[in-house]
């Protein structure tokens, strides 16, 4: 639900204009992974075909952030059911070649069957919190905010809550099952990122934050603290200088993994025989504007 640098180009083909080149918690895994990745998501913006498990989980989010639009007392698992089909709809209507990138049409039998499954994602949500007993500051908040090196922060909350005593939480819901050790870390960078940039932005460390993985109903909580959130935000900023050497020399190499069989653009990299696209470059400040609402087929707000 975030992105950074470079031209938007949906599923559909249409290309949005460039943004200000910013650093977000994806973004910056996708550079760890492997530069290239990095510079066919952020600054190429190659299309990528959303997968089932993909959608599920911008509906499943989408139903979790709506339903507390609802009062209190109505906040139930069968309020949350009949949030799926209208959001379903809404997200065909704005994407009307999804339909056919996951299912064989609207007729398909595994299409109801699918819409099942993120009913029993919302299920397990309501065994980890009551909605009833919660009132979020915020759902979809962007946090951006600028360190004091210039490097722009930018990604999603999914839920801020802050308590009478003026007490953060960050909470993000996850539709995968908990991670293992290294997804662990991984998990942890997130958490980070989000709590740097309230810090910067609001002054105060956040309380907690914390994970729930509705797959199996698992949670990950991280209590910060500043001298931590400083050291990390060093971490960022060596990130970011080595994203920005790249950038001004268009030298974003491959890194062949094991995750390479999952990647959308195997055929494009030369680690496996393909060749890039020709490098646009980084993007100049007379080309940057406001933020698109849709990049690369997915909401980004």
């Amino acid at each position: 639900m975030t992105d950074s640098a470079g031209a938007a180009t949906s599923t559909a083909g249409e290309v949005a204009p460039r943004r200000r080149p910013a650093l977000s918690p994806s973004r910056a895994g996708d550079f760890k992974q492997c530069p290239l990745l990095y510079r066919f998501r952020a600054i190429d913006r190659l299309p990528e075909l959303p997968s089932r498990s993909q959608i599920r989980g911008t509906l499943v989010h989408t139903v979790l952030e709506r339903l507390y639009d609802l009062p209190a007392p109505q906040r139930s698992p069968e309020a949350a059911r009949r949030l799926v089909r209208p959001a379903w709809e809404e997200l065909c209507a704005e994407l009307p070649e999804l339909v056919g990138q996951l299912f064989d049409g609207p007729e398909d039998p595994e299409l109801p069957r699918w819409l099942e499954s993120a009913d029993a994602l919302l299920e397990v949500y309501f065994r980890m919190e009551d909605p009833r007993r919660l009132e979020p500051a915020a759902r979809e908040l962007l946090v951006e905010t600028e360190l004091a090196s210039g490097l722009l922060l930018r990604g999603y909350v999914d839920r801020l809550d802050v308590a009478a005593t003026g007490q953060v939480r960050v909470v993000d819901y996850k539709t995968g099952a908990a991670p293992r050790e290294f997804a662990e870390v991984k998990a942890l960078f997130q958490m980070k990122f989000y709590a740097l940039a309230l810090l910067q932005l609001r002054g105060v460390v956040p309380t907690q934050l914390r994970l729930l993985y509705l797959a199996d109903g698992e949670s990950l909580t991280y209590e910060p603290d500043e001298a931590e959130l400083r050291r990390f935000e060093r971490t960022l900023e060596a990130i970011w200088s080595a994203i920005r050497t790249a950038g001004e020399n268009g030298d974003f190499r491959a890194n062949r993994t094991r995750m390479c069989e999952w990647c959308s653009h195997k055929a494009l990299c030369p680690a496996w025989g393909g060749t890039p696209p020709a490098y646009p470059g980084w993007p100049a400040e007379e080309e940057i504007a406001p933020t698109a609402l849709l990049t690369n087929g997915t909401f980004v707000g």
